[in-house]
């Protein structure tokens, strides 16, 4: 059965960072990617990696300021945000594609797994 289990959200004062993991169980996935969900907003791509690691993608939004990384021992990918802004506050959700590949797997609907999301509240 696949499972995503995303933790590490919270509330967090401009500036400051936050280290999101997700902890993936069922299977190995091409790509594992991270998306975002403001109050009164469609989901949004926030960054993405292949199963090695080697090829990443981020949205402009967040390029400079987050890193995506993921752990295949674990079967773990985390998302390292800093310089976090109000702008950033959403519900992060982990995706995992056994498909996608590249630019494709910046866009939702390329992922067949998603976990129940974890809230991330900037304060300015």
């Amino acid at each position: 059965q696949v499972q995503l289990v995303e933790s590490g959200g919270g509330l967090v004062q401009a500036g400051g960072s936050l280290r999101l993991s997700c902890a993936a169980s069922g299977r190995t996935y091409r790509a594992m990617g991270w998306f975002r969900q403001a109050p009164g907003k469609d989901r949004e791509f926030v960054a993405t990696l292949d199963w090695s690691g080697a090829s990443t993608y981020y949205a402009d939004s967040v390029k400079g300021r987050a890193t995506i990384s993921r752990d295949n021992v674990k079967n773990t990918v985390y998302l390292q945000m800093n310089s976090l802004k109000p702008e950033d506050t959403a519900v992060y959700y982990c995706a995992a594609s056994t498909y996608c590949s590249n630019y494709g797997c910046r866009v939702g609907r390329n992922y067949n797994y998603w976990g129940q999301g974890t809230q991330v509240t900037v304060s300015s």
